[in-house]
């Protein structure tokens, strides 16, 4: 065994990577054929991810006459769909006042409050779709470690007030019933919001797929796209791929962290990346010292942030940043995890939790995330170009890439909605450095969050100026 995994319990089966323990739960899809040769539709979609998923479905049900394609390079919910924590979350990506410069405050509230029911529309979905996602509604629980983190989690409910979160929105956790809902040790403070469910993400990603292809979509997988075209005069936009070109009136990218493969986006979106560890399922007395009975989300206050449920089937599954990227924007596509990493989640889960310090782990994996220059999510649809897009959820995607679905069937059928109004839509970001500034600026910015961690838990009680350098670097 590796010296920086030794001492770590494992599961005689354990895995690293092999897409992730989501699909290891279920198996892994059968492969739907790929793109057979040159096709025209109305609307092509790059790009086979929730974000992809959901646009199909809306605009195939609000107009079941279009001819739609998703084009795939794996299979639909290869990527960070099928890989990510779990959160089904109100939680949107971004600065709100950098969202409310464009089109006032209100708008940023209005997009708040879509956020919240948009975590009702896809449990809704699911149910009418019969897709079973493991999908448990029990909220979302921050939980502060020490007193900077816990000044932090106050000024972040005192403040979201003016952002349309009410009472019943988000608020401070009394002692008493802190502890009732779960026992995190060395908990100061913690938070509580309604606006949150777990879910099972592999789940939902094949059941989509699959009521999308219901509907008469057509999923083309194991094709590459190489690079999006824009309409020009009369020849229209395009797709083009390894097994042939397709065209349509509108062409949409929906690749979030996969983005820099195409031709001409390298500097778009940085893929950003996020690792996991799942545990063995917990023994009786392990959960009797926990609590958790209610399943909520949690995340710790700190800034190189932990994530992390409680699975259907008793097992804590938890996640970080680990090593947040890679030169020159490469991607590991099987989900491999570094040793490091490994060991890092498993403290991390052992310090939350020193009930569990010898259950077993049982897998790890990787996923990319897409981030903006600005770290805001965006969508958008250029009817002159024929092209469209939306993504950059920095890891609060499995709710945000609903709206997006929904805002983009709109869009494409020209309609004038509340949705098409939201200070997200049609916002233009710079691009990110050319490497190596952009390794450095991110090698850099990861390194302060974790010394400020440091700096606040050995003696900080206010923010570490760590943090406050790295936020001005970044561009938060």
């Amino acid at each position: 065994m590796c010296s920086v995994t030794r001492g770590i319990p494992l599961t005689k089966d354990f895995a690293n990577g092999g897409v992730s323990f989501w699909y290891r739960q279920i198996g892994l899809p059968a492969r739907r054929p790929a793109l057979p040769g040159p096709r025209d539709y109305d609307v092509a979609i790059v790009g086979g991810g929730y974000t992809g998923l959901w646009t199909a479905y809306y605009l195939k049900q609000a107009d079941p006459g279009l001819r739609i394609a998703i084009l795939e390079k794996e299979f639909a919910g290869f990527g960070a769909s099928g890989r990510n924590g779990g959160w089904l979350s109100a939680e949107f990506a971004g600065s709100r006042k950098r969202h409310a410069k464009a089109r006032g405050r209100q708008a940023m509230i209005d997009l708040q409050h879509a956020m919240f029911r948009s975590v009702d529309e896809v449990i809704s979905v699911a149910e009418a779709e019969g897709i079973d996602a493991d999908v448990r509604k029990s909220g979302l629980i921050h939980v502060a470690t020490n007193p900077a983190q816990r000044r932090r989690l106050r000024a972040q409910v005192a403040g979201l007030r003016a952002w349309g979160y009410g009472e019943d929105d988000m608020r401070l956790l009394e002692r008493d019933e802190q502890h009732e809902r779960v026992r995190v040790a060395g908990a100061l403070e913690a938070s509580y919001s309604p606006h949150c469910a777990r879910i099972q993400p592999a789940k939902l990603a094949v059941g989509l797929a699959g009521a999308v292809a219901r509907l008469g979509v057509d999923i083309f997988e194991d094709t590459t796209v190489t690079e999006i075209l824009p309409r020009r005069g009369d020849v229209r936009a395009a797709a083009i791929t390894t097994r042939g070109l397709v065209t349509a009136d509108y062409v949409i990218r929906a690749t979030e962290g996969f983005t820099a493969s195409l031709a001409g986006q390298h500097r778009q979106w940085l893929p950003m990346n996020s690792s996991m560890i799942v545990t063995e399922p917990l023994p009786g007395d392990v959960w009797r010292h926990i609590g958790w009975q209610g399943g909520e989300l949690l995340e710790d206050e700190a800034h190189a942030y932990v994530y992390a449920q409680r699975t259907a089937d008793g097992r804590i599954a938890i996640g970080g940043r680990g090593v947040p990227y890679r030169y020159g924007s490469r991607i590991d596509r099987h989900g491999a995890t570094q040793r490091q990493t490994v060991a890092l989640l498993w403290r991390m889960l052992v310090k939350l939790f020193p009930a569990a310090a010898d259950v077993r782990v049982a897998h790890a994996w990787s996923g990319v995330l897409g981030v903006p220059r600005d770290w805001c999510s965006t969508v958008h649809l250029d009817h002159a170009s024929g092209l469209g897009w939306a993504g950059g959820y920095v890891g609060s995607g499995v709710t945000t890439t609903n709206l997006a679905g929904r805002t983009l069937r709109d869009l494409v059928l020209r309609r004038d909605t509340p949705l098409t109004r939201l200070p997200w839509v049609g916002r233009q970001v710079r691009q990110w450095e050319p490497e190596p500034l952009r390794w450095v600026g991110v090698q850099l910015i990861y390194a302060l969050f974790r010394a400020a961690d440091r700096h606040e838990n050995e003696r900080g009680t206010t923010t570490s100026p760590y943090a406050h350098l790295a936020n001005l670097i970044s561009g938060r």
